[in-house]
């Protein structure tokens, strides 16, 4: 026994060598394959967990854009087709001139020409105040459906543990979001009265000149609203008319606005402030003035092709005095708010490709709080 150890011990050696790597090599194989294993479920999982954020971010969002789109926005039209109503109210000006023409002794030349010349500013604010009221309560609530948006993303991943999205800030309650989207109406409440003078105000300096027995061609009218918006855009400070959108005591969005840094101050704010404050920096953005330009001047072309439709365009086209177009501009202003749940003029606006293009990456890149 011992003599065949001693001749073949090296042999043995090299057997046990040979079988003991080899069980090593398999252990560490083993090992290292049940790593793989592991991280594959682990990215199963993860790839889960982000179908399931994804989902429940489309899920909940486009209960929010629905909401939007058949209460908020119908609600915001109807209340401003209400209040332009009652403040811009051209009826008792048009009985008076035609009680005047049916009794002539009743209205002298120099008041008849004042009613006239009343009734020539008021038919055009109306009209513009409509089209820019509608367009900019349109874009500002998609502003705000995209930002609530954007905010139910990050919270929705931090609640369930996405590992691809980090953020600190508290989750928006369901009286923060009414709250913000209640602003909507800030317009119609609070801004209008300030925006209705400012709108007359640009009227006035625009058609000046413009008489009464002037003939108006599709063009020329096209160009004196192109005009009047631009100046009432140009009025006042930089953005000034944001102040007719959103109320100017929201809180923390005037120190975001000014200064672009989150502070002391900002950390204190309430979810509400921030969502205000990052809508106020959409809609002071110079890209958020580019859209507005680019809707405003689509709808303008639009509302004057439905404008020869409604009351025949023969004579537009060719021309008419402005006495007769007078109640035709004043009619538009109603046309316009027409149907507010399936509005067209809305529909045409969300479908313009600057447009489109401004909310994708109003989504995908809007600031946290």
């Amino acid at each position: 026994m011992w003599e065949f150890w001693r001749r073949h011990k090296r042999k043995v050696y090299v057997t046990l060598g040979f079988f003991g790597s080899g069980y090593l090599f398999y252990k560490l194989y083993d090992a290292r394959r049940s790593r793989l294993n592991d991280l594959e479920k682990q990215c199963v999982v993860e790839r889960e967990n982000d179908e399931l954020i994804k989902a429940q971010i489309q899920a909940h969002f486009e209960s929010v854009q629905g909401i939007s789109d058949s209460t908020t926005l119908p609600h915001v039209m109807d209340l401003l087709d209400c209040r332009l109503a009652e403040n811009l109210d051209l009826t008792q000006l048009t009985k008076r001139l035609i009680q005047g023409k049916g009794q002539p002794n009743t209205l002298s030349t120099s008041e008849k020409l004042e009613l006239w010349d009343k009734l020539k500013i008021l038919s055009f604010t109306k009209m513009i105040l409509t089209l820019w009221s509608m367009t900019m309560l349109s874009l500002y609530i998609k502003v705000q459906v995209n930002i609530l948006g954007r905010h139910l993303y990050i919270d929705t991943a931090r609640g369930l543990g996405s590992s691809h999205i980090l953020d600190e800030a508290e989750l928006i309650d369901r009286n923060d979001e009414q709250q913000f989207l209640a602003c909507a109406d800030y317009l119609s409440n609070h801004g209008l009265l300030a925006l209705i003078s400012y709108t007359e105000a640009a009227a006035s300096e625009v058609l000046k000149g413009a008489q009464l027995k002037d003939f108006f061609s599709l063009s020329s009218l096209h160009e004196f609203i192109i005009q009047i918006l631009d100046t009432l855009l140009s009025k006042g400070s930089p953005h000034h008319w944001v102040s007719y959108l959103m109320p100017d005591d929201a809180g923390a969005y005037k120190l975001v606005a000014s200064s672009g840094t989150i502070g002391s101050d900002i950390a204190r704010a309430t979810k509400y402030e921030l969502l205000m404050a990052e809508t106020l920096a959409v809609v002071s953005s110079a890209e958020f003035g580019n859209i507005v330009d680019i809707s405003l001047r689509a709808l303008v072309s639009m509302m004057l092709e439905d404008l020869i439709s409604e009351f025949g365009g023969g004579d537009l086209v060719s021309g008419m005095p402005l006495a007769k177009l007078l109640p035709r501009i004043a009619r538009m202003s109603e046309l316009l708010l027409q149907e507010s749940n399936r509005n067209k003029y809305i529909q045409n606006i969300q479908t313009i490709p600057e447009v489109e293009l401004f909310f994708t990456l109003l989504y995908s890149s809007t600031p946290t709080s």
